[in-house]
């Protein structure tokens, strides 16, 4: 595949989730991505493999899907000659990504300004919790408290109000969204650079991505606060407004997911495909007036329609339907969609060991071309093969290792 990203390399001293899955789509994209690890503890991410998040036996998805594609030094940049070596690479890098807070990057000397002084040309990119300005831009944050609670989307998800307890969110939701959108921000950021010259500073935060994320609920909630002292209504399956943009559960207790948003249009196909043409011109729902009117009625109708068969059925049947509508997929079935297979969602990988898995593209593609994805490094397993492309001699290279600033 050709590289779009060739020739830009990425210093990456960031940790979990959030931020190096940037740096792992950036690879997708051909950037070369030099992640800065500690050389005894590394990434924490790497440790989620003994919380129970990862069976035993298996390998380290919680590893692999974010840090595919880079090459892991081991510095310790706390130490003289880990600092040393580390502006090295920030003086041969156009990328400096990090998810560190803002107390940790002083103390570490990583902060703009530091890096800056070493690479003036070097494009600065943070990802935070909430943003880098206002009474907490000290505060770290994970997406299941910055994303999910804080930015609305668990409430936004959760049936019947605020009454019951709040929805979970699922490993890594937020984190994969932003980003993504960190590596878009980086992308536009190289291009700026590329005709001013001028390098900028990218933020991005978990709050921010999901009120984006979560855009037409929020700005919907104002406009109906304002209009009727209310937040947005939400209605259960059967009071939905168009009765198919729905939900309906089939005989064998799947669901199918009906987007029909012309209604007019969508309904006299879906009538004929369900075999009810008598449905079309039937006065309680001969309109999408109608429909609206006598939705509860639609709704129990269309209940009983999608009962009669399994959802095996109802695929073939539905098939050639002029309208919208999807299974609800179970994570583990996406692996013999055969859209997925088609455009190469998801990938073979070796791993470092010799097993193989297979790993989530990141969802850009370029020139019809589906990207190859290496494993993820082990912790420090380039750091001689960088520090020599740096120009260190194996001498030098001893002595940092003698004095503990590197793997």
């Amino acid at each position: 595949m050709e590289k779009v990203l060739e020739g830009v390399r990425v210093l990456e001293v960031a940790q979990w989730w959030f931020i190096p899955s940037a740096g792992a789509v950036l690879a997708d994209w051909g950037a070369e991505v030099v992640k800065v690890e500690h050389p005894e503890v590394g990434d924490p991410q790497r440790g989620l493999v003994t919380s129970g998040l990862v069976p035993s036996g298996g390998f380290n998805f919680m590893w692999e899907q974010p840090n595919r594609g880079k090459k892991s030094v081991g510095i310790d940049i706390k130490t003289p000659g880990g600092r040393e070596i580390l502006d090295k690479l920030i003086a041969q890098s156009d990328v400096f990504l990090t998810s560190f807070l803002p107390e940790a990057r002083r103390n570490l000397r990583i902060d703009v300004e530091d890096v800056r002084r070493v690479n003036p040309k070097i494009i600065y990119a943070r990802g935070t919790g909430q943003g880098v300005r206002g009474p907490e831009a000290e505060r770290g944050g994970y997406d299941g408290a910055s994303f999910w609670s804080r930015g609305g989307v668990a409430a936004a998800l959760t049936p019947g109000g605020h009454s019951g307890p709040p929805v979970g969110q699922r490993p890594a939701f937020g984190d994969g969204i932003g980003g993504m959108n960190t590596a878009g921000g980086i992308a536009a950021a190289l291009y700026k650079r590329e005709r001013t010259g001028t390098p900028s500073v990218v933020d991005i935060s978990l709050l921010g991505t999901a009120m984006w994320t979560l855009a037409p609920d929020i700005t919907m909630a104002k406009a109906l606060e304002s209009l009727l002292g209310s937040s947005m209504p939400k209605f259960d399956r059967r009071m939905s407004p168009n009765p198919i943009v729905n939900m309906y559960q089939t005989q064998d207790e799947r669901w199918l997911m009906l987007i029909m948003l012309q209604s007019d249009r969508n309904w006299p196909d879906l009538c004929q495909h369900l075999g009810r043409e008598d449905l079309i011109d039937d006065e309680r729902f001969a309109s999408t007036q109608k429909r609206f009117e006598n939705r509860g009625e639609c709704v129990d109708t269309l209940d009983a329609i999608f009962a009669e068969r399994p959802l095996e059925e109802w695929k073939r049947v539905l098939a050639t339907t002029d309208g919208v509508w999807a299974a609800v997929q179970r994570p583990i079935e996406l692996y013999e969609d055969p859209q997925v297979r088609a455009n190469g969602y998801l990938t073979e990988v070796e791993l470092g060991d010799g097993n193989h898995c297979e790993l989530v593209q990141s969802p850009v593609q370029f020139d019809e071309q589906v990207p190859e994805l290496p494993h993820a490094p082990e912790c420090g397993q380039d750091t001689e093969a960088v520090l020599l492309e740096l120009g260190l001699a194996w001498e030098e290279i001893e002595r940092h290792k003698a004095a503990g600033a590197i793997t």
